[in-house]
């Protein structure tokens, strides 16, 4: 078992979310493996014989809720896994890292150059969510210039305008293909205006140089506060099983070193559970904030009370035909290298054996 380096390189926003694990594991085929007890400090499982230090790559990114919560209240030491935090500057370091288990879980936004990198080699496992809408209150949805509200009503007045979109041949193009259609636009119909910062996009709105743009929490948020824009409906009008993010795994993490992979997994989901209970059912919401201020880029606990959040499944499930209209959608573009085995890139095998061991949640 190698003993990984911690990387300290910057990470860009939104390329692809990461968080990578090294460790040093216990015998994989150790007996009793999923064995629960309420004897154990978990409740459920066992810790493991033998300390395992996790190392996750995360950008202060709301998505890595999980991973934050999770080490902040204690589940992960509950299985004897020590984690520490780092970060890469982007996707294309990290996924060769991530292949040759050099790093073992990471998050992951849909694009063309992601699929490629797999199609081309790059074997990494498309393991849980890390991030979809809410109904009715997505995180990353359409906005318009506040002194455009009583002009643009519905999707379809956006036709002639100008409308920012931080990437093409990605997520972002996705959701914005999603809605043309919906609306009955062509591409040809609107001004598509690609922008790669969202804060230049809140200062473009302020200066009058976009009508629309595709953004994102918390500057929706603040935006709105700002008097630069409003909202425009919500994502979930037309994209409403959009897969926005990914947890990866590196095939050796996921398949030999089963032990850890499992007790991670499992403090990951009950991270995410506490994040759901905090802002789905407004349980112990105080607390979870103050977690989240610590680790994330948003530090004011009020902004947190109004801001739309990161949709994660307590279970880990994702939105699969989703992620394949995704890649659809690329390769008519042209913009895919290869071909996509869905079969073997996805494996949730493991996030399916986490939710056997916590009971699916309620």
């Amino acid at each position: 078992m190698k003993k990984l380096g911690i990387f300290l390189i910057p990470i860009m926003f939104f390329v692809l979310l990461i968080s990578g694990c090294g460790f040093e594991v216990t015998n994989e085929k150790e007996e009793g493996l999923t064995e629960t007890s309420g004897d154990h400090p978990s409740g459920d499982l066992a810790p493991l014989d033998k300390k395992a230090t996790v190392v996750i790559a995360e950008d202060g990114a709301a998505s890595g809720a999980g991973f934050y919560i999770a080490k902040e209240k204690g589940y992960f030491d509950e299985y004897n896994i020590d984690v520490k935090f780092t970060q890469f500057a982007n996707s294309d370091d990290m996924l060769p890292a991530l292949a040759a288990g050099e790093i073992d879980i990471a998050g992951g936004v849909s694009t063309a150059s992601f699929f490629n990198a797999i199609a081309q080699g790059i074997d990494v496992k498309i393991i849980a969510d890390k991030g979809h809408y809410i109904k009715g209150d997505s995180y990353f949805s359409f906005v318009i210039r506040e002194d455009l509200k009583n002009e643009i009503k519905d999707y379809s007045d956006l036709k002639g305008k100008r409308v920012a979109v931080s990437s093409q041949n990605a997520v972002d193009d996705y959701i914005f293909r999603s809605m043309l259609k919906h609306a009955g636009l062509k591409e040809s119909d609107v001004e598509f205006v690609l922008m790669s910062d969202f804060g230049n996009m809140l200062a473009a709105m302020g200066n009058g140089s976009i009508d629309a743009a595709l953004q994102i929490e918390p500057l929706i948020t603040q935006g709105i506060e700002q008097r630069l824009h409003v909202r425009l409906g919500d994502a979930t009008d037309f994209a409403p099983d959009a897969q926005i993010a990914m947890v990866l795994g590196s095939p050796e993490f996921i398949e030999q070193e089963t032990d850890v992979s499992l007790r991670f997994m499992a403090a990951y989901l009950k991270g995410v559970r506490d994040y759901n209970d905090a802002f789905i059912k407004g349980e112990e919401k105080g607390e979870v904030i103050e977690i989240m201020t610590k680790h994330t880029a948003l530090k004011d606990p009020a902004l947190w009370e109004k801001v739309s959040i990161t949709g994660l499944d307590p279970d880990g499930r994702m939105f699969v035909e989703d992620i394949k209209k995704q890649y659809e959608m690329y390769k008519e573009n042209g913009a895919i290298r290869g071909e996509f085995d869905f079969e073997t890139s996805i494996d949730t095998s493991m996030t399916g054996k986490a939710v056997d061991v916590l009971g699916e949640y309620k």
